[in-house]
């Protein structure tokens, strides 16, 4: 998901904490200090989160929402919080309403004029070739009509103008290259892997307004993305192309590969998305006037049953106030480029961890501790929505347990270590996890602010913001999660910082341990001073 605002609203608020926190952390105690060093220990001297997310990467990724390896993967993180002595574990199922989808194997080749493989990634819910294809390469350029000399000011074709293009564009038995290449680029300034003083300075200085005269006014009715994607998309089937490229468009062979937005195979042609390096070669020798074979071999497979979609619970009972929950989790779901190990099986990793490191040292919690993996994040927070709106309702429908729910901490921004957590309330339900964390100044834990925003987006902890309910985003040092990894083919195992993980697992570990013992839940804005939530979208 989109999570670029979040990371720098969080940014702005917490760079205040980085000259406040050595004072706040030396007068700031909450009375764990014994719980808070058997936290430390079990996390660095008997960590399981290496072992959680190699089942979770190697053994079970990708994990496409519908898919079976999502579904093996749920099983087996059942079984393990089971063995670590877990009260309940459950696999609650939610109505998905599409297919699963998994690639199975896929190569491809230039087969003329050189001869070379292919690297790329298929395009999700789209189907298989019928065996292996050979067929000539062509390009085609979807129009674009300039407005006037700005090359910003552009619009889509009418339905006359694209109907007119389609009519020109001889596809019947090709592989065609879906628009120029892009450059990359090179960036001589490339973001910072820790988050710093001077790193989050100059990540806040306002940028001087840019100079930009407006558009001429549109007087025809152009199609909007959707429409013209979808059109597309019943011109190359009909028209009976074989194969779809599509650029990566980003450097050093990286490639994001999504999907078909309608979830269904039948509505468009095999389709798969390729290194930019790979796609731009193609692209200049057609430009050219060199002929182009190529060969594509694309076997993928449909799971009807995925329809329907699984979150996996797991569950320490509480004490006296075992009605009262404090939740954490992430997103067990990931893109099918790589394993998903930083987005967001170490999300998954690190909240199993935390809560098996307060049964492991013997936390007798007052309120129960809920571990929560979702499953259809990367569609929209679906598995995470339907959950809330299912347990608790909202502020302004709400379910009997929604006044007995204490937090819910989401982690899902990389292997970076938690370095401050953003809280769902007033101020003072933040000062109380800020209290909890800053015992780990050590670890560069910054510090907790409050957010009033019930906005819908970034990751999972939104849909409990949406729902007036106290969600907790954790901020983490960006390593190379933005730049390589998120949704990447680059997504794998080798991308996880151990230190990183375990440091977060025990910050996690201590702000759940003070949510679960408190007297009394953490605050919340009064029914007079809740936000409205922000209205939905058409």
């Amino acid at each position: 998901m989109k999570k670029f605002k979040q990371i720098s609203v969080l940014l702005i608020v917490l760079g205040m904490f980085l000259q406040a926190a050595p004072f706040i952390a030396a007068q700031t105690g909450n009375g764990n200090a014994d719980i808070n060093a058997k936290i430390r220990k079990e996390a660095m001297e008997n960590s399981q989160i290496m072992k959680t997310l190699h089942y979770f990467t190697d053994v079970y990724g990708p994990r496409l929402t519908g898919s079976p390896k999502l579904k093996m993967a749920g099983e087996w993180a059942m079984k393990e919080m089971k063995s670590w002595g877990f009260d309940r574990t459950e696999m609650e199922p939610w109505d998905w309403g599409h297919p699963g989808w998994e690639s199975d194997r896929a190569w491809g080749s230039i087969e003329s004029p050189v001869r070379d493989s292919l690297v790329f990634e298929v395009l999700a819910w789209t189907p298989s070739t019928k065996g292996t294809v050979r067929a000539q390469a062509t390009q085609i350029n979807v129009p674009r009509i300039k407005l006037n000399e700005d090359p910003r000011c552009m619009r889509n074709p009418t339905q006359e103008e694209f109907t007119e293009f389609v009519s020109k564009s001889d596809v019947k038995g090709k592989i065609v290259l879906v628009g120029s290449p892009r450059s990359p680029g090179v960036d001589f300034d490339p973001p910072a892997k820790r988050l710093d003083a001077e790193a989050l300075g100059r990540r806040n200085t306002p940028r001087p307004p840019a100079d930009v005269q407006p558009c001429p006014k549109v007087t025809e009715k152009p199609l909007d993305f959707r429409e013209l994607a979808s059109q597309f998309d019943k011109f190359l089937l009909d028209s009976g192309a074989v194969v779809r490229i599509d650029d990566a468009g980003r450097e050093h062979g990286q490639i994001r590969a999504f999907g078909n937005r309608s979830y269904d195979p039948s509505t468009v042609i095999p389709t798969v998305v390729l290194r930019n390096e790979d796609y731009g070669r193609i692209w200049r020798l057609l430009s050219n006037g060199s002929p182009v074979e190529l060969a594509f071999n694309i076997q993928n497979s449909i799971y009807p049953e995925g329809k329907t979609s699984y979150n996996t619970i797991g569950e320490i009972a509480g004490s006296d106030k075992a009605d009262e929950v404090i939740m954490l989790g992430g997103h067990l779901d990931s893109w099918h480029a790589s394993t998903g190990a930083t987005d967001n099986a170490i999300g998954c990793a690190v909240m199993m961890e935390a809560a098996r490191i307060l049964k492991a040292i013997g936390v007798k919690p007052r309120r129960t501790i809920r571990v929560a993996l979702w499953s259809g994040e990367e569609q929209g927070l679906l598995g995470s929505q339907a959950y809330v709106e299912k347990h608790f309702g909202s502020f302004e429908n709400p379910k009997p347990a929604y006044s007995k729910f204490g937090g819910y901490f989401n982690i899902d921004s990389g292997t970076g270590r938690a370095r401050g957590m953003s809280v769902f309330g007033p101020p003072e339900a933040a000062g109380i996890v800020n209290q909890a964390i800053l015992p780990f100044y050590d670890l560069n834990v910054i510090g907790a602010s409050s957010t009033a925003s019930r906005g819908l987006g970034g990751s999972d902890h939104t849909s409990f913001n949406q729902a007036g309910l106290p969600g907790i985003g954790v901020l983490q040092d960006p390593i190379e999660y933005f730049t390589h990894t998120w949704h990447t083919n680059l997504d794998s195992y080798e991308r996880i910082v151990e230190d990183d993980v375990k440091a977060s697992a025990a910050v996690i570990a201590a702000a759940v341990y003070e949510l679960a013992m408190r007297d009394e839940l953490l605050p919340r804005f009064s029914k007079d001073k809740m936000p409205k939530p922000p209205e939905r979208r058409q």
